[in-house]
């Protein structure tokens, strides 16, 4: 574990912008990760982790700290109890890992399937589209607590899932450095079919009983038309998916933004506590954002509301903009303050105002 200096991190995101780490260093197993905290303590310097950099605004002034980027591979499964338990390195390919599962004809993350980054970044923000979440198959996430030093197994009861959220992100965000998750699946289990879109997919492909090949196809196929999928000949590509999350408001907010928008039509999904989730994208488009809109080098996608597109000669600070104009619009119009999804390096951790 030999760290270099001041290493550009724009190239290992996907959005493609933001300065340099201080110092970086690749680790491939836990031992390196443990010198690298030991050798960032010696400095007092921040240790960060970086994954697939698909979920990662950095500032343009970099960001002082130790980033170590997660090389850590490696797939292991066992039978528990007519189930299978898989465990994979925290830098193993996410949507790898995910044909894998399906090949092999376990079910439980057929709908993640397209989403960029690595495993061990999926139980921060509990990782879900198209139904499915990763909360519901993960049994346990081993990590390093860089308080202690220690390498500890987190079971699920203790990860504090919640929508686009943990205990890992929410709490303490940092402490934990994910090193592998381990999640039950179900062997010859048939497919989720939760989303009207994948079903509607589906029937247009004339799949009358589809099964986990079939709903990955089309999770895959649906994913490719947002430009949700990485492709290095889409010009959406520059992007972090989805910026902001779906808001999540109680029953009373709801009636008063179902009067201002004065529309019957609007999305919205009741939650097991009473509480409403409304379509993010829906709102940033009444709100007047068109998609393919641009502001100077940075703009919404040709094909998804949620999704901020950084265009040659974008910086961060054009991004976070961006975002901040379409949070003001959003709140201005219908009084829900949207939030953003992307984790931000060297901004105080803190989300647009």
């Amino acid at each position: 574990m030999t760290p270099r200096a001041r290493v550009p991190l724009a190239g290992y995101t996907t959005l493609g912008v933001g300065g340099a780490a201080r110092w970086f260093a690749e680790v491939a197993d836990e031992t390196a990760l443990r010198e690298a905290l030991r050798w960032a303590r010696a400095r007092k310097v921040p240790l960060r982790a970086l994954g697939g950099g698909s979920n990662l605004v950095v500032a343009d002034h970099g960001v002082e700290a130790l980033v170590v980027r997660m090389a850590l591979r490696g797939v292991d499964s066992r039978a528990a109890g007519g189930a299978v338990e898989v465990t994979a390195a925290a830098g193993e390919p996410w949507d790898d890992f995910v044909r894998l599962t399906v090949e092999r004809g376990w079910a439980g993350l057929e709908c993640l399937s397209g989403i960029p980054g690595l495993v061990g970044a999926t139980p921060l923000q509990n990782v879900g589209a198209y139904g499915q979440e990763v909360s519901d198959t993960i049994t346990r996430v081993r990590a390093l607590d860089t308080r202690s030093g220690d390498v500890v197994d987190v079971q699920a009861a203790e990860c504090g899932f919640a929508y686009r959220d943990s205990a890992f992100k929410r709490r303490e965000p940092g402490r934990f450095i994910v090193t592998a998750v381990t999640y039950r699946l179900t062997p010859g289990g048939a497919p989720a079919l939760r989303y009207t879109d994948v079903e509607r997919h589906l029937a247009e492909r004339r799949v009358s009983a589809p099964g986990l090949v079939d709903v990955r196809a089309s999770v895959l196929a649906i994913r490719r038309a947002k430009s949700m999928v990485i492709d290095p000949a889409d010009p959406n590509r520059r992007s972090c998916g989805s910026f902001f999350t779906n808001p999540i408001i109680a029953a009373e907010a709801f009636a008063h933004v179902e009067r201002r928008v004065g529309d019957t039509t609007m999305p919205r999904w009741p939650q097991p506590d009473g509480r409403i989730k409304l379509s993010a994208a829906w709102l940033i488009e009444r709100a007047g954002f068109r998609r393919g809109q641009r502001e100077g080098r940075v703009g919404l996608s040709t094909r998804h509301a949620l999704a901020i597109v950084a265009h040659d000669g974008a910086r961060a600070a054009d991004v976070l903009a961006f975002a901040r104009r379409v949070q003001t619009s959003v709140a201005e119009r219908f009084g829900v303050q949207l939030t953003p999804e992307p984790v931000y390096w060297g901004l105080d951790g803190a989300p647009p105002a």
